[in-house]
């Protein structure tokens, strides 16, 4: 089989359960992150007959795709920030709506050296090692309740190169409040999703992620920020900055909470959906 033949045969199999653009966009995940074929390799080579390896290989990938598996688990590889980035079920897939909380931060310490920073929750890593690889010479601690999530993190910044990050294995709920402020910049993207919402969501996120990094009870779905409100309070340095991504179901109560703790200058932003997907506040000033 030749590599043209084998992109339509994948096409084929997904076809089944996408439209048209998904089924593109999938098709060329699976060659690239699968097996390395680029989109111009496919131009360029389309002709180029496969080992049986490799159709056999893809072939099965597409029907676990078609059959309800995430691509990025199937292949093992998710784009976020230019990166790429390993995941493995015991992590959530990167999201583009987390690539904008990166940017927010690193257009306000653009040019900025030398800082602290804390990624609470940090999953696969990809926020720490972004801001890590953004950020010059800016030393991360990245924490996360999970040690399968923390062995992903910490296999990822060793691919990546990024340097000056310490992955440590800490509840969000039941932060020690360090002897005195230690961060120029606290970040988290907690789990946020009320279980009321499991209903209206896509069974590839509902039987293939995390429940745990995912979902907060109906009845207390700031149930994570509280807790990292009142520990950046004590932790930033004067000045110093929290970032969260939030439930834009609750920016109004987020948004409350983050003054209530103490912190100032607080503002929730749009993601590029126009939904409240950001929330900021900085820690008084001495």
């Amino acid at each position: 089989m030749t590599l043209s033949e084998l992109q339509r045969s994948l096409r084929a199999v997904l076809a089944r359960v996408f439209d048209c653009a998904e089924t593109e966009a999938t098709v060329r995940i699976l060659l690239e992150d699968g097996a390395g074929y680029t989109p111009l390799d496919v131009a360029l080579h389309a002709d180029r007959p496969l080992e049986d390896f490799t159709v056999r290989r893809l072939s099965e990938m597409a029907r676990r795709v078609a059959d309800g598996s995430p691509v990025q688990y199937v292949t093992g590889h998710a784009r976020f920030y230019g990166m790429d980035m390993r995941v493995t079920p015991d992590v959530l897939i990167p999201r583009p709506e987390t690539e904008g909380l990166v940017d927010i931060i690193a257009a306000d310490y653009r040019g900025c050296a030398d800082l602290r920073v804390l990624d609470i929750c940090t999953g696969s890593g990809c926020i720490a090692i972004a801001l890590a690889r953004t950020l010059p010479f800016a030393r991360v601690d990245a924490l996360d309740i999970s040690a399968e999530a923390l062995a992903v993190a910490r296999d990822n910044a060793r691919r990546l190169k990024a340097a000056g990050i310490d992955f440590r294995r800490d509840d969000a709920l039941n932060l020690a409040l360090p002897g005195a402020p230690v961060y120029d910049i606290i970040v988290s993207n907690p789990p946020y999703v009320a279980d009321s919402e499991r209903e209206a969501m896509d069974d590839r996120v509902l039987m293939h992620e995390p429940h745990g990094a995912l979902f907060v009870p109906d009845a207390d779905p700031l149930r994570f920020y509280r807790p990292v409100a009142s520990y950046a309070v004590r932790a930033l340095r004067p000045g110093g900055r929290l970032y969260l991504e939030i439930n834009p179901l609750f920016a109004a109560p987020t948004e409350q909470c983050l003054r209530d703790a103490g912190l100032t200058d607080v503002s929730v932003m749009r993601d590029f959906y126009g939904r409240m997907r950001y929330a900021a506040a900085k820690a008084p000033e001495e």
